[in-house]
C-alpha cells in the first residue's frame, strides 16, 4: 500500500493510540528528538527534551531515527509533541540541503508521509512535523519549518535550558543588524531576538536590512497584529499559515520596538479578542489563542477601534504601525473609512496584507482616488500564502509606504 503523502502544512488526523515517526535524512548525518509541550507552547521542564541522552518520557521516547508516542500514556498538559532533526554537532558546517523524509505509521491506520521543501538558507535544525490536540482527539501537522540556529537555539526557543558546553557555536550578527543611518539605538539590536528567540533570527535579520534600505533603521513604533477570523480563514489556521505570517510581523517588530511583544487583535464578533505574542511565547501562540475565538463575519471596524484604543492607553510616545490582516471585504466599509480618516492626526499607520481567497477590491483602492487619499494608509497583497514570498521581498511589501511616511 502506497503512503499517504502529506503537503507542508496539511494535517490529518491520529487514532489515540501509538504512533511511529520515523525520519531518513540523506547526505549528512543527524539526530532526531523531540519536545512535549504544554498549551503556552513551551516545555514543562527540561525533561521534556527527548533525544539520545534521555530517550523517553511520558510516553514519548527515541529509538535512533524514529520517535514513538504513545497518544493514550501521554500526560494531559502535554498539549503538542514536535518532532525534530538536526545536523550531527560533530560535523561543523553541516546543513540541509536535501529535506529529511518522515514517515507516520499507525497499527489499522494507512500510513503518511511527508517531504518538506528543499533547504536553501544553511539551516541546521528543522522542524519536520507536530503532534496536537484536536478536541478528545489527536492530528498530526506537516510543518517543515528550518532554522540555521542548530538544536540548541530551537531548545531555547521551547523553554529548554541549555548547558554551555551542549549549545551550538553562537551565530554572529551582521553588520546591518548593527547599524543604521543615525545612531544605533535598541530596536536594531538582535540580542534579544538571539536569546530569546533564535528561531527568528533569520527574518529578524531580513527586515532589519530592508529597514537599513529604507532609511529608518533608527526609527521605533509600536508594532500591532489585527488577525481575520472569518470563517473563510480556517484552513490558513490549521495549515499554520497564519502562526507563520504573525512570526514574521514579530521579527519586524524586534527591529522597530524592543519590548518583544505585539498586541495581537482578532476581528470577529462585537468584541474582538485581544492577546499578544512574545519573543518568549510565540511557538504555537496563534493556535492556542484563535482556539479561544468564535469564528464569524470578521469585525475590521471594532477591531481597528480596540487597537487604536490600546496604543492610546498605553501613551506611547512612538506611532504606531498596526499591521491589519484581511481575507475578504469588509461588510463595514464606511466605519473602516470614517476610522482611517480620524485616525490619520493620531500618529497612527494602517497596513492592510491581504491573503486568503476572498475579494479584496476596498483595501486595495483605498487610495486609487484622489478625493479619498488616506496618508497613513497602504495597503499590500501577500499572495494566498504569504509563506511562500521570501523574507526580503515580504518585509518590503510591509514596510515601504510605512518608510516614506515615517519620512515625510
Amino acid at each position: 500500500m502506497h503512503a499517504t503523502s502529506l503537503r507542508k502544512g496539511e494535517n490529518s488526523a491520529l487514532m489515540v493510540a501509538p504512533v511511529v515517526l520515523a525520519v531518513s535524512v540523506q547526505g549528512l548525518a543527524a539526530d532526531v528528538s523531540a519536545l512535549l509541550l504544554g498549551a503556552d507552547g513551551r516545555v514543562r521542564s527540561d525533561d521534556d527534551l527527548v533525544f539520545y541522552n534521555h530517550p523517553a518520557q511520558d510516553g514519548v521516547s527515541i529509538d535512533g531515527s524514529a520517535v514513538s508516542a504513545d497518544l493514550v500514556r501521554v500526560p494531559a498538559d502535554v498539549d503538542r509533541v514536535v518532532v525534530v532533526v538536526s545536523a550531527d554537532p560533530l560535523q561543523p558546517g553541516a546543513v540541509f540541503t536535501c529535506a529529511p523524509l518522515l514517515t507516520i505509521t499507525q497499527a489499522g491506520s494507512p500510513t503518511l508521509s511527508f517531504t518538506a521543501p528543499d533547504f536553501t538558507s544553511g539551516e541546521t535544525v528543522v522542524v519536520l512535523a507536530e503532534l496536537y490536540r484536536r478536541n478528545a482527539g489527536w492530528k498530526i501537522r506537516a510543518v517543515g519549518q528550518g532554522y540555521a540556529s542548530g538544536l540548541a537555539g530551537l531548545a531555547t526557543d521551547y523553554g529548554v535550558d541549555v548547558e554551555p558546553e551542549a549549545a551550538a557555536i553562537p551565530v554572529p550578527l551582521p553588520a546591518q543588524g548593527r547599524q543604521n543611518s543615525g545612531s544605533a539605538g535598541p530596536a536594531v539590536d538582535l540580542s534579544k531576538v538571539e536569546r530569546l528567540a533564535p528561531g527568528l533570527l533569520s527574518p529578524a535579520r531580513h527586515a532589519g536590512k530592508v529597514l537599513v534600505d529604507r532609511d529608518i533603521a533608527n526609527r521605533q513604533a509600536a508594532v500591532y497584529l489585527i488577525l481575520d477570523h472569518d470563517w473563510n480563514m480556517e484552513e490558513l489556521y490549521e495549515s499554520f499559515a497564519v502562526q507563520a505570517f504573525a512570526e514574521r510581523v514579530l521579527a519586524l517588530s524586534a527591529n522597530l520596538d524592543d519590548d518583544g511583544t505585539v498586541p495581537v487583535i482578532f476581528s470577529s464578533g462585537q468584541e474582538p479578542f485581544l492577546e499578544e505574542i512574545r519573543l518568549d511565547n510565540y511557538r504555537g501562540r496563534i493556535g492556542q489563542l484563535h482556539t479561544q475565538v468564535d469564528w464569524g463575519w470578521g469585525n475590521v471596524a471594532e477591531a481597528m477601534r480596540r487597537a487604536v484604543g490600546h496604543y492610546q492607553d498605553s501613551g506611547a510616545a512612538d506611532p504606531a504601525f498596526i499591521v491589519t490582516q484581511v481575507g475578504d471585504e469588509p461588510w463595514d466599509k464606511a466605519e473602516v473609512r470614517s476610522l482611517l480618516q480620524n485616525t490619520a492626526s493620531l500618529g497612527v499607520f494602517w497596513l492592510f496584507v491581504g491573503f486568503g481567497r476572498g475579494k479584496l477590491a476596498f483595501y486595495k483602492n483605498l487610495n486609487a482616488s484622489a478625493s479619498a487619499t488616506f496618508t497613513n494608509v497602504a495597503f499590500y497583497d501577500a499572495s494566498k500564502n504569504p509563506g511562500t514570498v521570501p523574507d526580503e521581498r515580504f518585509y518590503a511589501g510591509l514596510v515601504d509606504s510605512f518608510a516614506v511616511w515615517l519620512r515625510h
